[in-house]
């Protein structure tokens, strides 16, 4: 089992940045891949930004691509998203997962956090 704890979200101006931290214990090698997804209200829960263990294979979705960054500190068991010009369109739910397959599809990851509120107001 791995257990994900999300944190970090909150309320920002559109054009404002926020760190997110997903702290992960158990099982961890079993997180071959940790990503990021969201959900906003009425909508589906969407692949963001996803990372290897070793952090040489990294992917973003089109629409956050060259806005957000996806890093992890193994030392510390955790990975991260830096948000930057944020846009109220990111408003969402955003959810940590790991698993071993990973990368876009959400049945690639086993293990997910309990999500963290990001408001971006415009």
């Amino acid at each position: 089992q791995v257990q994900l704890v999300e944190s970090g979200g909150g309320l920002v101006q559109a054009g404002g940045s926020l760190r997110l931290s997903c702290a992960a214990s158990g099982r961890t090698s079993s997180a071959n891949f940790m990503g990021w997804f969201r959900q906003a209200p009425g909508k589906e829960r969407e692949f963001v930004a996803a990372i290897s263990w070793s952090g040489d294979r990294i992917y973003y979705a089109t629409s956050v691509k060259g806005r957000f960054t996806i890093s992890r500190d193994n030392a510390k068991n955790t990975v991260y998203l830096e948000m930057n010009s944020l846009k109220p369109e990111d408003t969402a739910v955003y959810y940590c997962a790991a698993g071993p397959r990973g990368i876009y599809r959400q049945s690639g990851y086993d293990y997910w956090g309990q999500g963290t509120q990001v408001t971006v107001s415009s």
